[in-house]
């Protein structure tokens, strides 16, 4: 593992304009257990799709590898061409339990056969079982349970509950703290709380109560958690003003988690000072480190907790986990879509595929192999490569040996050969190659797909030889 997170991750000035190319292209064959690839990739048969998604919608929806998804289970990827790739994206990390689980599907064909595809938030039964089941796997303090549709909804609430809070001690005490190159969300609350100032720049007016502490390097403790908080002081801010501190329980970007005694002193800073501490949990929830939740690994208490994504490991659902007293506060927190009876049907049957494969040790364990197969791509090219993570959730850093920076380009190079040699992965534009795969893959396949990548990575570092900036 690096023993220093990279400096620059506020997430500005890094990403490249790389585009990914939809003319097919011909590839090298390949046929392997796991991984098939047979036709110029993308595959012709998948190009009309690709220019009519290029045609009618926005740019920022077409900017992540040109396969058209045509099916997808367990731990594969399928287009209408015939070729199968390795999944190292779990959609984003959603599919934690796999594509299309065998007992997700039967949970969501059940409810159409029900005929129950929408109540508002009048009572249903499967409501009822989900949040029982909810309540039964984590921390007894988190007593409340409320259901939500996306994890910037789950953001944005509890913006709202840390701001009640707050002003009932103090109709000043309405400041959140976050950190830079955090990632909350796409929604106004969750822009401004987040710590990506690129993605600001169309909200002019930032709220002046949210604020952004630099993230720690890995050998950064309490003394430097507390050289933040002075610094913040100085720069104007009444530290008695400060209601919550939102942390992303890990930057998801770069798997970059915070050092353990850093968080603990943040903990004992707010219990001193009556400041909540929320964990956005909604990349990092369900299993995907190694744990049940990511926080576990700071061994603190939240007050609150942001779920989406790996909670349902297929359809949008999302939840914000709290104690009583900082949820049964208001009487307007409902959402339309919330606790949507096939959603609950879906996330209770991952749940419970979760518990019963023990797919949370697992992670763990394979875990293990991940950062194992990793540490010999970092041996290769120690001055290029730094790795980070936990679980089956590492990033690849990869950079430019001159300037000591991540390079963009080269990453998008060596995903774009990924994606022809058979392997999937998300496009981060900040010069990482972000490895998350279905908590269900065998343990050959994790191999297998590493080698993969560590094949992409010769290649592009060869071809680039000749670039004095590589």
């Amino acid at each position: 593992m690096s023993d220093k997170s990279p400096i620059d991750i506020d997430g500005t000035a890094k990403s490249t304009d790389y585009s990914f190319n939809i003319i097919p292209k011909e590839v090298k064959k390949i046929n392997t257990k796991y991984r098939k690839i047979i036709t110029k990739i993308p595959s012709e048969s998948t190009v009309k799709t690709l220019e009519l998604l290029r045609k009618h919608e926005p740019h920022s929806m077409n900017v992540e590898l040109p396969i058209v998804w045509e099916n997808a289970e367990g731990f594969q990827i399928f287009d209408g061409g015939g070729n199968c790739w390795i999944d190292f994206s779990s959609g984003t990390f959603v599919a934690n339990v796999g594509h299309a689980n065998e007992n997700v599907c039967k949970a969501i064909n059940g409810m159409v056969e029900q005929k129950l595809l929408h109540n508002y938030y009048f009572p249903s039964a499967i409501r009822a079982k989900l949040v029982k089941k909810l309540s039964e796997m984590i921390p007894s303090y988190l007593n409340k349970i409320f259901l939500l549709t996306t994890g910037a909804e789950s953001t944005e609430t509890t913006i709202k509950l840390a701001r009640i809070f707050g002003r009932k001690k103090d109709p000043k005490k309405i400041g959140i703290i976050s950190f830079v190159g955090s990632m909350q969300g796409k929604t106004l609350g969750a822009l401004m709380v987040g710590g990506k100032t690129k993605e600001k720049h169309w909200i002019v007016n930032l709220d002046p109560d949210m604020h952004h502490l630099p993230f720690p390097d890995s050998d950064s403790g309490a003394e430097f958690f507390h050289e933040s908080m002075k610094n913040l002081e100085l720069s104007g801010v009444d530290l008695k003003s400060i209601a919550a501190f939102m942390v992303e329980s890990f930057q998801g970007w770069g798997a970059l988690f915070y050092p353990k005694e850093y968080i603990q002193e943040l903990r004992k800073w707010a219990n001193e000072n009556d400041v909540i501490v929320i964990f956005d949990e909604v990349q990092a929830g369900f299993g995907r480190t190694g744990k049940l939740f990511a926080f576990e690994h700071y061994d603190v208490e939240p007050d609150l907790v942001c779920c989406g994504k790996g909670i349902s490991s297929s359809l949008p659902l999302s939840a914000v986990l709290g104690k009583k007293e900082l949820i049964d506060v208001e009487p307007s927190l409902n959402s339309t879509h919330g606790g949507n009876p096939i959603c609950c049907a879906a996330t209770l049957a991952s749940l419970q595929v979760l518990e019963s494969e023990n797919l949370i040790q697992e992670s763990y364990r394979k875990g293990k192999i991940l950062e194992n197969e990793l540490t010999k791509i970092k041996a290769k090219y120690p001055k290029m490569i730094d790795i980070h993570g936990k679980g089956l959730l590492f990033a690849i850093h990869i950079k430019n040996t001159n300037s000591n920076q991540r390079d963009p380009l080269l990453t998008d190079k060596i995903l774009e050969r990924c994606m022809e040699k058979g392997v999937m992965m998300l496009r981060t534009g900040l010069g990482t190659l972000k490895i998350g795969p279905p908590l269900i893959i065998p343990d050959d396949a994790l191999i297998e797909g590493i080698l993969t990548i560590s094949e992409a990575i010769d290649e592009c570092i060869n071809e680039n030889n000749g670039n004095k900036e590589i």
